[in-house]
């Protein structure tokens, strides 16, 4: 591009998940003209957005002050640390910790977004509650709203469905084009300046699934259809850094067959998960992410959530789990018997694993494989959800710096970013480092930080 020409327009923002409609929000509120490209037409639906359970933590948000909650972006930063043994990048997870309390302020305000705090529960590795979330914690909720707030700016054109192919470079390495193509379409090459790449991560193509996250590669895919990788090869193409692409967010807890999200607020309420043999495998409250590959090590890759109507009563709140109901997925049993029979396993042994787990939760004795956390023991009737482990985001890709920027050779390419699944985020390695809310917090938050970095160009 020559440096006199003016840019077809400013920025060109690839993907309309959450990551790419917050770029693409903030850059439109800083006066640039944006295209924000989205290749599928199931986006809607089908995006990580969409499935997701809309919790983004913040620590130090008003929402915890005014309800007496003593929380900083310094002890959130700790935590994940904590939680990924202190092999989380240091400078994302400085950057999205600490723009957090931001970024949940300027979802309620700007893009009118009604977010709450979440204090019926706690999730594991939180050491405060700070997961903010819809009403329904439904993430096509949130993902509505901010589709709405995309659809008042005039500054946004939104091209449907319509990919980013590659990303052009000038004689100075910055960015100067990017090329668009429809389905089966000719490709069109547009002047810009700047590139957001928030086309997810890799999770759809299991070839690159069992290459970089081969502990995952058995695992039911539950994640958006566009995470084909696309934004990692882009990046790779123009020999950008990556990093942590072992990293994944997968869940111990999806129906089986019915294919719907059982919430981990089950455990965190109350609930084990037993195998067909009637035992339990290990500490339900370690987190979910880890807990897929525990459920895929079970015979038949599965295993049975098992709750009481107390739990039944604190989920029901959420959209998934009302979507389980309507999915007659939960069987209820009366009694010990009848759930050894819904279950498939022997009934004195099924009595004595929720007999042992019964005397840990009323403190009466330390529990076998060390869970500490039980809000209340389980009491009859119990329901019961057949489940598997499951992937549902990866969580590493192109290394990017404080400002969402692309770094190749460790130095930003200028004017690439990434934001979401296409960059590598705060989890660490592997699906241990896992907090509930990091997928989406990478996702909002450093779309955000690319779209302020580039309204304050």
């Amino acid at each position: 591009m020559a440096a006199d020409r003016s840019p077809d327009v400013d920025v060109v923002v690839a993907g309309a998940g959450a990551a790419g409609l917050a770029a693409a929000l903030y850059c439109a509120e800083a006066g640039h003209q944006v295209v924000l490209a989205e290749a599928r037409e199931s986006y809607r639906e089908g995006s990580n957005t969409a499935m997701s359970t809309a919790m983004v933590p913040a620590g130090g948000s008003r929402w915890q002050r005014e309800s007496g909650i003593d929380d900083s972006p310094e002890r959130f930063y700790d935590d994940v640390m904590r939680k990924t043994g202190g092999r989380a990048d240091a400078t994302i997870a400085g950057a999205l910790t600490g723009v957090a309390p931001e970024l949940v302020e300027w979802l309620a305000g700007p893009c009118g977004v009604p977010l709450e705090l979440v204090t019926d529960f706690s999730y594991p590795g939180h050491s405060r509650e700070r997961c903010h979330a819809v009403e329904d914690r439904a993430g096509r909720t949130l993902h509505g709203h901010l589709s709405r707030a995309r659809s008042e700016r005039p500054e946004i054109t939104f091209a449907i469905p319509m990919r980013l192919t590659g990303v052009q470079t000038g004689d100075v390495g910055a960015v100067a084009a990017a090329t668009l193509a429809p389905p089966g379409g000719e490709p069109d090459r547009i002047e810009t300046r700047a590139v957001v790449l928030a086309t997810s991560g890799y999770g759809a193509k299991p070839e690159l699934v069992r290459r970089h996250a081969p502990e995952a590669a058995n695992a039911l895919y539950f994640g958006g259809d566009g995470s084909t990788g696309d934004a990692l090869a882009i990046g790779e193409a123009l020999g950008a850094d990556t990093g942590y692409l072992d990293a994944y967010q997968g869940h111990g807890s999806v129906a089986h067959p019915h294919g719907v999200l059982v919430t981990w607020a089950t455990v965190m309420h109350g609930a084990v998960l037993v195998n067909s043999a009637g035992e339990r495998f290990g500490d339900e409250t370690t987190g979910y992410s880890e807990y897929a590959a525990s459920v895929l090590a079970q015979p038949e890759r599965t295993a049975w959530v098992v709750y009481d109507e107390r739990v039944h009563d604190a989920c029901r709140r959420f959209h998934d789990y009302a979507t389980l109901l309507e999915a007659r997925a939960v069987r209820w049993a009366d009694d010990v018997a009848a759930l050894a029979e819904t279950v498939g396993a022997p009934e004195g042994r099924l009595a004595s694993t929720l007999e042992h787990a019964r005397v840990a939760a009323r403190g009466l004795r330390g529990d076998e494989f060390g869970r500490s956390f039980w809000e209340q023991p389980l009491e009859p009737p119990y329901a019961a959800v057949k489940v598997t482990g499951a992937l549902f985001h990866t969580q590493g890709g192109l290394l990017v710096d404080g400002d969402a920027r692309v770094l190749r050779g460790g130095e930003p390419i200028q004017g690439l970013y990434a934001a979401g699944g296409a960059a590598a985020g705060m989890s660490g390695r592997g699906a241990n480092g896992y907090l509930a809310g990091n997928g989406l917090l990478a996702a909002l938050g450093l779309g955000y930080l690319a779209g302020r970095h580039l309204g304050s160009a």
